[in-house]
Formats: structure tokens, sequence, C-alpha cells
């Protein structure tokens, strides 16, 4: 009787721990195996001027890559986008806001309007051509996507050629923002070339030739790059909630 009483008392303090352990255990964050860090902050989320710092993990340490610089943001500053992160309360990213994306984000493409064989990055690369365009008509099939149109049938209003006279989109890349995507939660945003500093973009983050291309080398798909982009209150909790620099 004693035996088994004790036998029972085990499987049960066995079985706790292993609910326990479900229930502590944090699930995965997309900062387990970033290898990089490209990190966007700003004042508050009213801001067009903001900052970029690139960090590479060294162990369990991050280290930074290069000089912090000056980047631009959307012309009304930022709204919660649609990425990696679980939706925030607040102002949600929408099409045509002209506020740039907060949130957790991939790179996609590169591109540029050097041929292929004239550029070295990890990131793949696409030349851009003067048929070229991002689609910004959420009821078309390909919103939020870059196509060369006279490829495909055409079934949008609004989009936006990628071989600009101003050369913004000279060297881009492409962010994984409201992939796959939803309807009217923003489209075409790229990191690429600015007028000037301070001059804000229609939702893309912007900033010099020099810093830009020294991204878009370093950048290594290889290494799950993530792009954090937000007001330096709303990074404070992600600093410390996953060691981030």
């Amino acid at each position: 009787m004693f035996k088994n009483r004790f036998f029972s008392m085990a499987l049960l303090l066995a079985l706790s721990s292993s609910i326990f352990l479900q229930f502590t255990t944090p699930p995965p964050s997309v900062f387990d195996d970033c290898g990089q860090l490209v990190l966007v902050l700003c004042p508050d989320d009213h801001s067009v001027e903001a900052t970029l710092a690139r960090y590479e993990r060294k162990g369990k340490a991050w280290k930074q890559v290069g000089v912090t610089h000056p980047v631009n943001l959307g012309i009304k500053g930022l709204a919660w986008g649609n990425g990696l992160h679980s939706r925030k309360p607040g102002l949600q990213k929408k099409e045509g806001d002209q506020k740039s994306p907060a949130g957790l984000f991939r790179f996609g493409t590169a591109f540029g309007y050097a041929p292929a064989g004239e550029v070295s990055f990890h990131l793949p690369y696409s030349p851009i051509t003067e048929t070229q365009i991002c689609v910004e008509d959420s009821r078309s099939q390909y919103y939020n996507q870059i196509v060369d149109e006279k490829q495909v049938l055409k079934d949008w209003d609004a989009r936006e050629s990628m071989l600009r006279k101003d050369e913004q989109y000279k060297w881009g890349i492409f962010v994984k923002q409201n992939l796959p995507p939803q309807a009217e939660s923003g489209s075409c945003i790229f990191f690429h070339l600015w007028r000037k500093q301070g001059s804000g973009t229609l939702g893309c983050t912007a900033m010099s030739e020099e810093n830009l291309l020294a991204l878009m080398r370093w950048l290594d798909p290889a290494r799950k790059p993530v792009l954090v982009q937000m007001t330096r209150e709303g990074y404070e909790g992600y600093r410390r909630k996953f060691g981030l620099p």
C-alpha cells in the first residue's frame, strides 16, 4: 500500500514538472538564430530622422560593425507594420499613409540599375529594367510585388516605376513588410537612396549611397538578418527581453 502510494506520488510530481516546463519554456524567437541585426531607431513615431546601426553576433554577444549613421523615414513617421512581430496596439501601417513600418522584418531581394555581373552581394540581386514596376493596388494578384509589366496581365490601377529619373532606386533592398500581403496594409517598402538628410520618404527608409552599399555588401541571408525599426522607447523592451545591443 505504501509502495503504491509512493509511486503514485512520484508519477504525479513528474507529470507536474513536465507541465510546468511546457508552460515556462519560452517560444522560439526570431533572434535565436539571428547573426546580423540592423537597428533603425528614432526618438518618437512622428520622427522623419533616425539612425541605423549594424551588429553581428559573436558567440552570445553583439558587436557593432561600422559606425551609426543617419537615415530618413516616412514623411509622417512610423506606424506598426506587418512583419515578424506580434500585432501591437496603436496606429497600424496603411497603404498610402506616408509612414514607415515599425516592427521586426526580414530583408528580401536587393536591386539596382547595375547589371548583375557588376555587383557582388550575398543577397539575391535583381537588375532593374524600364518595364519593372512595384504594384500598389491591393486588389491586384501582384500587390506588393515587383513585376515586369510586359510579362504579366495588368490587373492594377496603382503602381510605381522602379526605374526612377531621380535614381533613388539606383540601389535598394526590398523589405519583407506585409508578406503575404493583406489588403491596404502597405506595399513597396524599400531601403533606398535619399535626396538629402532629413528629406522624408513615402514610407521607405533612405540613406546615402555609401551607407546603403555598405549595408548591401554586408547583409548575408545565411546569417538570418533581422531589421528592427521602431522608436527608442519601443526598442528598450526588446533589448532587455532578448539581450539585444
